[in-house]
């Protein structure tokens, strides 16, 4: 049977406890989602994550937003604090990673095998704050090339990739944890610029969706319109795993059950659900059903690249990355 079309993030604290390790046993989710609330020591995430797995039986996939710069959720001193990236003079391919494979190596050797990076959206003069730092520039053509850098990095440590907002959330004035962003400009403009990045990394096995509408596409958000999904499939040809932005943040409409169901209906693989206890996560469960055929076969397909990290010398890395950049680590 397949699993539930969901990844779950309501976990409350640093250990599973017993009526969330019933819960997820029976709900059976694809995978799930970590935050700092659930982060304390590597003992400790080593233990959760072999708890989780244990309760769905599976090597089920467990990611984290570990971007580095203000999204990182494992933090010193057990953990690299790593600077923002937008914009570093020292961002190069071998830098990035270089960046991005230290990242991966730390999730891996506690369990977690997949990382909601890259931000592949474009920064715009009008990009909002809470997008802007977490962008690697600009330029379409550089954004993409150190997008491929981050996948690499990661994938080489054994962690998959998940790229983000697609398709395209840096144009949003508004934030999506609050208000559904609106995007006017013409499709031909974001098939240069927005959309531009995702296109030259669809051959990455998975992707997130954002919370914007795209008004010459849609009046729905992307994440709940089958034209902007198509849009995805057909238009940037990503044929990956797609899963939804958390689907508690305030831009969707409608009950968070309702927006699962209008996420998976619209052609999202997975719905992610990030914040909320049990009583929260089991109407969305329902909402989302088992994952389809086509879901399932993009899931063994992206789970087919997790491999295992390769040994590495974490010390002449971080030498290396630190005369690259200057930047210590």
């Amino acid at each position: 049977m397949a699993p539930n079309a969901t990844i779950l993030g309501g976990i409350a604290g640093l250990t599973l406890e017993p009526a969330e390790r019933d819960f997820f046993r029976s709900a059976d989710p694809f995978g799930f989602i970590l935050f700092a609330r659930n982060i304390e020591t590597p003992d400790q995430v080593r233990r959760l994550t072999a708890d989780l797995r244990d309760a769905v039986g599976r090597d089920a996939i467990i990611t984290v937003d570990q971007e580095g710069g203000r999204v990182q959720r494992l933090r010193g001193p057990h953990w690299t604090e790593w600077a923002a990236p937008l914009d570093q003079a020292w961002a190069g391919t071998r830098a990035m990673w270089l960046r991005y494979h230290l990242i991966g190596q730390e999730l891996r050797a506690i369990g977690i095998d997949s990382d909601c990076a890259p931000t592949l959206d474009v920064a715009q003069d009008e990009t909002h704050p809470f997008l802007r730092n977490r962008c690697f520039g600009t330029d379409p053509s550089e954004v993409a090339r150190l997008g491929r850098a981050c996948a690499n990095g990661l994938l080489d440590a054994g962690v998959l990739p998940v790229m983000k907002h697609m398709p395209g959330h840096g144009r949003a004035v508004a934030d999506s944890h609050h208000d559904l962003p609106r995007i006017g400009v013409s499709l031909d403009d974001l098939d240069a610029c927005d959309f531009a990045p995702f296109r030259a990394l669809n051959d990455l096995p998975m992707g997130m969706t954002g919370h914007m509408r795209l008004d010459v596409v849609s009046d729905r958000a992307a994440t709940a319109s089958p034209e902007t999904i198509a849009v995805i499939r057909d238009r940037i040809g990503f044929d990956g795993l797609l899963m939804t932005d958390d689907i508690t943040m305030k831009a969707l409409s409608g009950t968070e059950a309702e927006r699962a169901a209008a996420a998976i209906a619209a052609g999202c693989d997975l719905a992610l659900h990030c914040n909320g206890d049990v009583a929260a996560m089991e109407p969305v469960v329902a909402a989302a059903g088992a994952m389809t055929a086509d879901a399932q076969r993009r899931a063994d397909a992206a789970l087919a690249l997790r491999k295992p990290p390769a040994p590495y010398d974490r010390a002449a890395l971080v030498r290396e990355f630190m005369a690259l950049t200057g930047v210590a680590v």
